[in-house]
């Protein structure tokens, strides 16, 4: 059945507006309980299923836990509150707890005034296609609250962030340290406030922590992953040797070296797999998106490192990997999978796995993607009416083949619909930038001439 509130990532909105409502998560608290009682293979898990629940650090996760509790509770599943945590810190608690499913309330890079729910199995993954369908069909459902004998308990782990603090760091080699390492650390006013700065200063790092003064309102503003700048100005001024930036609910990262240039997510996922393939860790190949960039790929290709892209999307990338049996992969937006350390993207681990790189091989991220040039990209979103097909318009196809003509092995061209949007997106990426833009320009000219739009 089609999907009316899950996305790729959860059910996310606006504060107030249809789904992110009281009312409405409460029924789907129920909703999901009920449907996770029934599904377990553990008669005994059926019989008095759990869940854990985490939030970011936005005002509306006191209003939605609420709501999330009390609909689960009355389907009869206990419920375990952990306060802020990071959203890998859920998927964790999850498996490391044997619990029926984890839940998340946050709307990760997303302005405090959206929030989302999503969900993790008991495996500390994504739940399946059918398991959120069978969600949304009972949300059609009246909520029929159990009796009260057989209500759902609630309790708070008083000692979760310890836990995830050391699991993280666990995923860094117990022969090193970071002593004498210089890191800012910017927790975007996030869950991750009271766990990042932690875990680089007892492996021995000297931590500068901004971003992590969280008052409900200030998440991702002007700080995080999605606002670099902030990182940049502070490593240059308390001449660090790296910077750290993570997103609202930490399963992004982006770093900085200590001359502030910064490196996203492809030229990470390249220290990590260069590294892997380095120490004979590296078995199978690496998985991107349609996004990543052609010259992550030719790099990879260098080191004999198999490389394929999935749809743009974590849950994509680590469907692939489990498809292939791979461990490696990530979004250029700074979401890196680590396989081999986690179920899911995460943020800290990740930057543990880049350190590790630079830390064993006495470098800088420069340097040590000194043969990792990116490609310039040039991406424009082209309006559209809503279910405009590009592929039907002989017009658009001529302008990407003369394109793709042009670019030869060096580029490439995407033409892939918004998801949120009526847009159509527009990339060419390719070595010479001059002729990438010309290229993306003449296409969306095409565009906007099959689909009648002006300008």
């Amino acid at each position: 059945m089609s999907r009316k509130y899950f996305g790729t990532d959860g059910v996310r909105g606006k504060v107030g507006s249809n789904p992110i409502t009281p009312d409405f998560v409460l029924r789907l608290g129920y909703a999901a309980g009920t449907v996770l009682a029934q599904t377990s293979h553990d008669p005994a898990d059926r019989e008095h299923p759990a869940v854990i629940i985490g939030k970011d650090t936005r005002i509306s996760g006191y209003m939605l836990e609420s709501a999330l509790e009390s609909g689960l509770c009355a389907a009869g599943v206990d419920v375990l509150l952990v306060g802020p945590m990071p959203t890998p810190a859920i998927a964790y608690l999850t498996r490391a707890l044997r619990l029926q499913a984890g839940v998340m309330i946050s709307a990760s890079h997303n302005p405090y005034d959206d929030n989302g729910i999503k969900f993790f199995s008991a495996q500390g993954t994504k739940l399946p296609d059918e398991v959120e369908a069978a969600i949304e069909q009972k949300l059609g459902e009246p909520l029929q609250t159990k009796p009260s004998a057989q209500l759902g308990r609630v309790r708070r782990i008083e000692d979760a962030d310890g836990r995830y603090i050391e699991f993280c760091k666990s995923s860094f080699p117990n022969e090193l340290d970071l002593r004498g390492m210089r890191l800012v650390v910017d927790c975007a006013h996030g869950a991750t406030y009271h766990i990042a700065p932690p875990v680089f200063h007892e492996l021995g790092a000297e931590v500068i922590a901004i971003g992590n003064k969280p008052n409900g309102l200030n998440i991702n503003d002007k700080v995080g992953s999605t606002h670099i700048e902030t990182l940049r100005q502070a490593v240059r001024e308390q001449r660090a040797d790296f910077g750290i930036a993570l997103d609202g609910d930490g399963d992004r990262l982006m770093m900085c070296d200590g001359d502030g240039t910064v490196f996203d997510g492809d030229q990470l996922l390249y220290i990590i797999a260069k590294h892997r393939r380095e120490t004979g860790a590296c078995k199978g190949g690496v998985v991107g998106t349609l996004m990543t960039n052609l010259a992550l790929e030719h790099a990879l290709g260098k080191l004999d490192i198999p490389f394929a892209r999935a749809k743009v999307g974590d849950r994509y990338v680590l469907e692939m990997l489990l498809e292939k049996g791979w461990y490696w992969g990530g979004e250029n937006s700074g979401h890196i999978i680590c396989k081999d350390k986690h179920t899911t993207g995460d943020g800290i681990v990740s930057a543990l796995q880049v350190l590790t790189a630079l830390r064993m091989n006495k470098t800088t991220m420069g340097q040590y993607t000194r043969e990792l040039t990116l490609y310039p990209q040039v991406l424009i979103n082209v309006p559209t009416a809503r279910g405009f097909k590009h592929s039907e318009h002989t017009s658009i196809a001529a302008a990407v083949q003369a394109a793709e003509q042009e670019l030869r092995d060096s580029g490439r061209v995407l033409l892939r619909p918004s998801g949120t949007e009526p847009v159509l997106r527009v990339m060419v990426e390719g070595q010479t930038e001059s002729l990438v833009r010309a290229c993306a320009e003449r296409i969306s000219v095409a565009v906007r001439e099959a689909a009648g739009v002006r300008g």
